[in-house]
């Protein structure tokens, strides 16, 4: 759709409405710094009811600048509500950076009609709040969208089959695969759909009933995620019954007919709108953000990417200056014609380890894979083994669950952490190489391939690669989880994938590869029996073998500029 001209556009003129934004929106506006100084005063027109295709009302709020003018259009859908952070942070940012912007609630949210469930509707829904812009006398024709997480699962749904006039899309720590937001290997993120439960269910009711269900989550975590069965225990933290959590708890089989469609990586695969993608090393969505990445890179779409020192949250907090600069920067140029602001490469990652950005041209580098390997003693060595040997035994026992210390979570605790405690215990192993004498650096996927035997049949494995200072403090750097069936005492391999990372190792810093049975409440109790966690009431300790050929695979490069 071209951009309108006057002609085009039937009946009276826009008349655009008194209301100024929320004064909570104003007051939070006025507490940011570093941000860009703003180019027009803001308006605000609140309460419009979108008919959704099934005749829902979808409520939604407009702000635009106060000026005279044409504007481009933000499309922002969210099931989190539309006051705040959301109001400040997109509409009233936004608007007074020039563009008009829709903030609308899904469906069963923030008042609007209908019954919310988890990904069934957005296409539809995207379409038709696309049909209603096109009848909006302020709507030039040109669109973008922009917003993190569940905000952008709603733009790759548009993706799918986007609209003409859409000619920009900004994925902030966005989700794409619902499935890989709630297991790992078949294993259930247990943290991550009780968090996800207390946002869908209490967020767009308002700040106030989302701090108190947050409240609520923490103190009665343990309680929740240690109960026996694991079925509706969420209920005594989140209030009411959850019929999609329940059915995202009890379906653990990507391929089964209940994920049918949850999926949007497609709409990568063929897109033609630039996209930039934004995330945090420590992201829960990471790893979904780089996934899309490389697809929209193989599809020969433009792209960008920015990967910052941060976790799903802290992105949207003491990142949002960077943040937004780079979601303004692609918006302004693919919406407004303004280059200007755009970097001169397309990634731009945070190097870990020494606090620095660094530019480069594609994600990842090439860079040669090393294999470390474990050897008796806790060491870490690059002398490949002759055999595959047992080396050590642990016991991992599910009444006394190995801890889940930081890493990538929705929650505060979040990032990177000490585990000093965590390694102290009987059931975590490490192996940890000898002083580097000049740094290292490692950019790109980190993986380990396994070799367990184990004494049921039946374990997780949760391998963890840490930074060890010359005081000996060790901090994780990246992480995965592998689910394994082992028989008698053969042992069984198992690649796991432990995201990406960009980090310097420092000279004197130490490489340590930490090995246990789980990491809980992060990842729900493997039973050690093989049956689900969420319907079992007996529990059998595993004693988990590892062998000399298992190795950790790391990206490097050894003092790279």
């Amino acid at each position: 759709m071209p951009s309108r001209t006057p002609d085009a556009v039937a009946g009276p003129a826009w008349v655009p409405p008194a209301g100024k934004p929320p004064l909570s929106s104003r007051m939070m506006r006025a507490t940011w710094r570093g941000l860009p100084a703003k180019r027009h005063e803001a308006g605000w027109e609140p309460g419009l009811v979108v008919p959704a295709a099934d005749g829902s009302p979808l409520i939604t709020d407009h702000y635009f600048p106060r000026t005279e003018g044409d504007f481009p259009t933000l499309l922002v859908r969210s099931p989190y509500g539309r006051g705040l952070p959301w109001s400040p942070q997109y509409g009233l940012l936004f608007a007074e950076q020039g563009f008009h912007v829709v903030l609308q609630s899904c469906r069963g949210t923030g008042g609007s009609g209908g019954a919310f469930d988890l990904w069934r509707n957005e296409v539809a829904d995207g379409r038709a709040a696309i049909s209603w812009l096109r009848e909006q006398p302020w709507f030039d024709g040109t669109l973008g969208t922009v917003g993190p997480s569940y905000l952008g699962y709603v733009q790759w749904a548009l993706a799918l089959d986007p609209p003409p006039e859409l000619k920009a899309m900004v994925v902030q720590v966005g989700l794409h695969d619902p499935f890989a937001l709630f297991y790992a290997d078949g294993a259930l993120r247990l943290e991550n759909a009780l968090a996800v439960g207390a946002g869908m269910t209490y967020q767009h009711q308002g700040m106030s009933p989302f701090l108190r269900a947050t409240l609520r989550l923490q103190r009665g975590l343990r309680a929740v995620t240690t109960a026996q069965p694991l079925r509706g225990a969420y209920k005594s933290v989140l209030g009411d019954e959850l019929p999609w959590l329940d059915d995202v708890m009890t379906h653990p089989d990507a391929e089964g007919a209940y994920w049918a469609g949850a999926s949007l990586a497609d709409s990568a695969e063929r897109l033609r709108v630039p996209t930039a993608l934004i995330t945090g090393w420590h992201d829960a969505l990471a790893d979904q953000t780089f996934e899309q990445y490389d697809r929209l890179r193989q599809a020969g779409c433009e792209t960008a990417l920015l990967v910052g020192p941060w976790t799903h949250t802290s992105a949207l907090q003491r990142g949002w200056p960077e943040v937004f600069a780079e979601s303004l920067a692609w918006l302004r140029a693919h919406l407004c014609a303004d280059p200007s602001g755009l970097r001169p490469t397309g990634v731009r990652v945070h190097i870990g380890g020494e606090n620095t950005w660094r530019d480069l041209d594609n994600w990842p580098p090439a860079l040669a894979a090393t294999s470390w390997y474990p050897a008796p003693g806790g060491h870490l060595t690059e002398q490949t083994p002759t055999d595959s040997a047992p080396l050590t035994t642990f016991r991992y026992d599910p009444a006394d669950p190995t801890p889940s210390i930081g890493g990538p979570l929705l929650s505060r605790t979040a990032g990177p952490r000490d585990n000093s405690s965590l390694e102290a215990r009987d059931d975590v192993l490490t192996f940890t190489g000898p002083p580097l004498t000049e740094p290292m650096d490692i950019l790109g996927q980190v993986s380990a391939r396994l070799s367990i035997s184990t004494d049921t049949g039946y374990a997780d494995v949760f391998t963890r690669l840490c930074d060890v200072d010359a005081q000996g403090r060790s901090v994780n750097v990246c992480d995965g989880l592998g689910r394994l069936r082992t028989t008698g005492h053969t042992p069984s391999q198992v690649s796991v994938p432990m995201s990406s990372t960009a980090h310097r190792f420092a000279a004197g810093h130490r490489i340590r590869w930490q090995i246990s049975g789980g990491a809980h409440p992060r990842y729900a109790r493997n039973t050690g029996t093989g049956e689900s966690p969420v319907d079992a009431t007996t529990f059998t300790p595993v004693h988990i073998t590892v062998h000399t050929d298992s190795a950790l695979m790391l990206p490097f490069s050894s003092g790279l500029a």
